[in-house]
């Protein structure tokens, strides 16, 4: 294997896990907590219902295009404000995941994992656009 090669495998890796985590998440606001339970707690933290439909929605469009491997690192910088604000969340937690409430260490790794993504795109078996929206992408975004 060339260092290609390799970045590109290492690409994919950290393209999914970013992605399944961001998918498993928004199907556990829909399904588990529901969205009413999940707006409950937004609205908790102080911030406003909408707050709770977006990051569902980024969630599950933002995890899925990840996953897919479109758009990449749009979708990873889009993540970002979400993963920041999921540290924000739990940041009075203290740090370890395992806290009561969850610590902020897992949310960090996240906006690491966004970083990491976002710099180096797709990877290996990305399908990398959709020809419908890709003429309102900007090209540096499209890896």
């Amino acid at each position: 294997m060339t260092q290609h090669t390799d970045m590109n495998y290492g690409a994919f890796v950290t393209r999914v896990s970013l992605g399944g985590v961001l998918l498993a998440h928004g199907l556990l606001k829909l399904f588990v907590f529901t969205i009413p339970g999940t707006v409950g707690y937004f609205e908790s933290l102080g911030l406003p219902a909408i707050a709770a439909y977006l990051t569902i929605f980024a969630e599950l469009v933002g995890g899925t295009a990840i996953i897919l491997g479109l758009y990449t690192r749009l979708a990873a910088l889009l993540s970002l404000p979400l993963l920041i604000g999921s540290v924000w969340a739990h940041a009075g937690n203290g740090w370890l995941f395992s806290a009561p409430n969850g610590g902020w260490e897992f949310p960090l790794l996240l906006v690491a994992l966004a970083i990491a993504v976002a710099l180096q795109g797709g990877g290996a078996f990305a399908l990398r656009k959709l020809p419908v929206i890709d003429g309102f992408i900007p090209q540096a975004l499209k890896a």
